[in-house]
């Protein structure tokens, strides 16, 4: 049988949203689970976002602004309007290309590991469509934790979605989460793959957090978790530094 293409897949997956083709995202696990998402969210504007949480996220957003993961530019796009200076970043050539279409003004082909002091200063940092999980695992998120403090000015603010992993109440999911820890991951330390028609991913750590996992992961680096927004298992996380 043949098997998926590696590729970019956001920017195939945005070029559909944007003609107004049904783009669904397929995210597989490496226990063979499979989620399935409508991606037009991507391309939504801020008055339509169906999720409460991230639209009040927004009001915490203060100063110059990096958007990590931008995607279709949704939350550029709301920031512009607002009038702060924001640079949104993707590792996606598409994704770019998308939000440079829709008038992004400044959008960058940047993958989060190469963040680094020639963006400039910013006194807030997005990720918001879960794009928290790019923190990846323990070590990994530490490294980024490190990073952001020295992009980050002294009043320096991270607002984070996620997703915790210990919220459903279901034994494929349970029986995952203990999985990991026998393999000495963090419970929701997923290892996943998107797909998009022939086209894939590498495969990838993806990390998800409860708030309790969240602020012991946090101890020792310049951030704390000071506010979190939702009661769902998707939350957003309001993280600043340590004064």
């Amino acid at each position: 049988m043949r098997q998926p293409r590696i590729g970019d897949v956001w920017g195939a997956v945005l070029a559909d949203a944007l003609a107004g083709k049904r783009a669904m995202e397929i995210i597989e696990r490496d226990d063979g689970f499979v989620m399935v998402f409508d991606a037009g969210y991507l391309l939504v504007p801020f008055k339509r976002w169906d999720d409460a949480d991230e639209r009040r996220a927004m009001r915490f957003v203060r100063g110059r602004v990096l958007d990590i993961g931008c995607g279709g530019g949704r939350v550029c796009l709301h920031l512009q309007e607002r009038g702060l200076e924001v640079i949104g970043i993707d590792s996606s050539p598409g994704a770019i290309a998308c939000c440079t279409r829709r008038g992004v003004r400044d959008a960058r082909l940047v993958p989060i590991d190469g963040i680094g002091t020639s963006l400039g200063l910013f006194d807030t940092v997005v990720m918001l469509g879960q794009n928290f999980g790019m923190l990846g695992s323990r070590k990994r998120a530490r490294r980024l934790f490190d990073r952001f403090a020295r992009i980050t000015t002294p009043r320096g603010r991270i607002i984070a979605e996620t997703f915790n992993p210990h919220a459903l109440d279901d034994p494929v999911q349970r029986n995952y989460l203990e999985w990991n820890r026998r393999r000495g991951r963090m419970p929701g330390q997923l290892r996943v793959r998107v797909r998009y028609r022939d086209l894939t991913t590498r495969w990838l750590d993806w990390l998800q957090l409860s708030p309790e996992e969240l602020v012991e992961l946090l101890e020792g680096t310049d951030w704390r978790l000071v506010r979190t927004l939702g009661g769902g298992p998707s939350y957003v996380g309001i993280l600043e530094k340590a004064r």
